[in-house]
């Protein structure tokens, strides 16, 4: 690529800021890599504490509708690349100036739906297909199917250049002490969950049981997490009393961290809990042993999107059933054996170190097409 090019990318936040933060990782590597981007969300509340840090060459523009003003910025700088976050759709008044730029002689911007993450075959049938866009201003372009995965034939995952350097030189001692948490070498267990039913059965066997009899002390994320733990904390009665009367858990409750800081716990703790796409991708670079509660949806589709997740893994037995009643599941709670887990989530971060990140791929995704438009006009 000889130049940089102007990315505009569109995120609506649902709910629970993963896709804003999946966004902003994408938008904050890209702009590492040269790249402009700008960033256009409904919601970027959650960037002050997310991602505090300006980045050169990223902007924010809220996207109200109408766009008003800002879409003035189409004027000092073309979209070369437009991406669509997770199927929202593009502002139609934005799609017309793009429309119009290409009538004075611009060129048609590569038109990308970056899709959610799945390990699911059907993420390699349709990875980099092509559709025709027949309403709207911009009928008649073609945008392109763009999904991240975990295998070669999909989109990869973000993985930002330098990342398992910094952490091979990372000091845990010293990231806990910048926290304010006193630690005695207790285990380490990160906690970043919606409100799983199964947290009522999984913290008395922690204050019972610990990390195989070892004193564990768990790190809890702000928000729905906090609160989920406090609700269990408050309502078991004795909760911090094992059978000898002495308790093996700990807990520390998180102030709203961003995203640096959230890959720093998670290569602080030996065991992390994880919510959501984004976070679940972080937790396999850290290579620690992770359990992952997967967004519910009401039709029970996350569910077989977590069993292929979970073959990916390759996961032994004990974490399937682990994740089964973690998910919501119909089964008991399975005792805690993150040893026993420690291979399959250490093996699979090797693995896809080894393939291509997703920015990578999308720069020379977006360059094949690029070439193939030019070669149809």
């Amino acid at each position: 690529m000889d130049r940089a090019l102007q990315w505009d990318i569109f995120c609506k936040v649902i709910d629970n800021h993963g896709d804003l933060g999946v966004c902003w990782r994408l938008c904050a590597d890209l702009a590492s890599r040269g790249q402009q981007v700008r960033l256009w969300v409904d919601d970027a509340s959650a960037l002050s504490w997310m991602a505090p840090v300006d980045r050169e060459g990223l902007t924010v523009l809220p996207w109200t509708e109408p766009l008003g003003i800002n879409l003035l910025r189409l004027d000092a700088r073309p979209c070369d690349v437009l991406i669509e976050a997770f199927g929202c759709d593009i502002a139609p008044e934005f799609l017309a100036e793009c429309v119009r730029q290409e009538d004075a002689g611009q060129p048609r911007p590569v038109w990308i739906n970056l899709e959610y993450l799945s390990a699911e075959p059907y993420v390699e049938r349709c990875h980099g297909l092509p559709s025709r866009v027949y309403s709207g201003p911009a009928s008649g372009w073609t945008k392109w199917f763009f999904y991240p995965g975990f295998t070669p034939s999909t989109g990869g995952l973000l993985r930002e250049e330098g990342l398992l350097e910094k952490q091979a030189g990372f000091d845990r001692k010293s990231w806990l002490d910048a926290q304010g948490i006193e630690w005695s070498g207790e285990k380490l267990v990160s906690m970043f969950c919606y409100e799983p039913p199964a947290l009522a059965a999984l913290l008395p066997q922690l204050a019972q049981h610990g990390w195989y009899g070892q004193p564990v002390r768990l790190l809890v994320a702000a928000g729905r997490a906090g609160n989920a733990v406090k609700a269990v904390v408050n309502d078991q009665i004795g909760l911090f009393s094992s059978q000898d009367g002495h308790s093996l858990l700990s807990i520390s409750y998180l102030p709203l961290i961003s995203q640096l800081e959230f890959d720093h716990l998670l290569w602080t703790c030996d065991l992390n809990f994880v919510r959501g796409e984004d976070s679940v991708v972080r937790a396999l670079w850290a290579g620690k042993p992770l359990v992952w509660q997967i967004y519910p949806q009401e039709d029970n589709a996350h569910l077989r999107k977590l069993q292929a997740f979970l073959a990916m893994l390759e996961a032994p037995s004990s974490l399937q059933l682990f994740h089964a009643a973690w998910n919501g599941r119909d089964g008991e709670m399975s005792p805690l054996d993150p040893d026993a887990w420690a291979a399959c989530v250490e093996s699979a971060s090797m693995r896809l170190q080894k393939q291509d990140d997703l920015t990578t791929q999308l720069l020379r995704f977006e360059s094949q097409a690029r070439d193939t438009a030019n070669q149809h006009q």
